[in-house]
């Protein structure tokens, strides 16, 4: 999985943190957590402040 993979990597933060509020994650911790997903394999410094809102959102939509 890489930072590219918003949808894949939102379904699983949703199932690793089904009950944070969302909109209240830092992207700092956002950022970690998404390192942390198992099969997670990019460089952490290929992340961005956009991709990191586009996961956010995409993590949102999922919850539904």
């Amino acid at each position: 999985m890489r930072w590219t993979d918003i949808h894949e990597i939102a379904i699983e933060l949703e199932e690793m943190h089904p009950d944070v509020d969302i909109l209240q994650v830092r992207f700092t911790t956002l950022w970690q957590w998404v390192q942390q997903l198992p099969g997670f394999t990019d460089e952490p410094n290929r992340s961005n402040e956009k991709i990191l809102e586009a996961i956010q959102m995409a993590w949102l939509d999922e919850r539904g």
